[in-house]
């Protein structure tokens, strides 16, 4: 239902206001309130949500957006609409977006069950960018891959600047989370695939000379920024790869390689 509001300081908004600490799950983070729940930002990223099938707590829109999206939610599901200035100052973005939509979270899956449906599945080691991680899940969604693996360090795919980085095709991506102290590389070897760990160590396989089996499921392993990955999961992987480099450029930004890892390894080389 349509509601009009005219006070950017009406209780009612407050969802909207709520950070991540704010909005991650309860298990994770240690303030509760309003916990279980994400918000997409931008008329994309909301429909985006609707398409997958997301439940929706409220939007808060534009005029023309709230007319389009209220047929697509619940008769009682509230859809604000207020003016620009309302919607730039609730959000406290510096852009007033025409939609701006509050989530309940997906039961996230177990790393197990998401092991067991996937094929290729991309996997982060203290990726904690969220920048990173949403251009991360933006190519893994766009080349075909169809997992992603976090450990506990990583960023949270759900997050606003990872869903707007992503356009929000991580929706539509299934992924799992390990706990801490588990291994990355373990669970994956249970499950059977062939793991490529991608480094700048120029002793590594250049990735254009690597063999993977047509049939295989394949995992590629990323790591921090600054670090990379750890020996243990380098030491453990079944193959290092490397992207050649040139012009004294020792590595590429985690993102930018992900994309040419998930090109040649993933269902578009097959």
């Amino acid at each position: 239902m349509i509601i009009r509001v005219d006070d950017p300081a009406d209780e009612r908004l407050d969802a909207f206001r709520w950070r991540e600490r704010q909005l991650a799950n309860v298990a994770q983070r240690r303030e509760k309130i309003g916990a279980g729940m994400f918000v997409a930002e931008g008329d994309l990223v909301v429909g985006r949500a609707l398409d997958a099938g997301c439940d929706t707590v409220a939007l808060l829109c534009d005029d023309r957006h709230g007319t389009d999206l209220v047929g697509r939610v619940g008769v009682d599901t509230p859809v604000y609409v207020g003016n620009e200035a309302l919607r730039k100052e609730v959000t406290g973005l510096g852009v007033p977006l025409s939609a701006t939509g509050l989530f309940r979270r997906p039961a996230l899956l177990s790393p197990d069950a998401m092991l067991r449906t996937s094929r290729f599945v991309v996997t982060m080691e203290a990726v904690d960018n969220p920048t990173n991680l949403g251009a991360i899940v933006r190519s893994a969604a766009a080349l075909g891959w169809d997992g992603l693996l976090l450990d506990s360090t990583s960023a949270d795919p759900l997050a606003r600047r990872a869903l707007r980085v992503s356009m929000g095709t991580g929706l539509s991506l299934p992924f799992s989370r390990l706990g801490q102290g588990e291994d990355v590389v373990t669970a994956l070897h249970r499950h059977g695939f062939v793991t490529c760990a991608l480094t700048p160590d120029g002793a590594a396989t250049d990735i254009s000379a690597v063999s993977v089996p047509h049939d295989a499921k394949v995992a590629v392993l990323l790591g921090s920024e600054r670090t990379g990955l750890s020996p243990a999961a380098l030491s453990s992987a079944r193959h290092t790869v490397r992207i050649p480099m040139h012009a004294g450029t020792d590595s590429l930004n985690v993102g930018a390689a992900a994309a040419i890892a998930l090109q040649l390894l993933g269902p578009n080389s097959r």
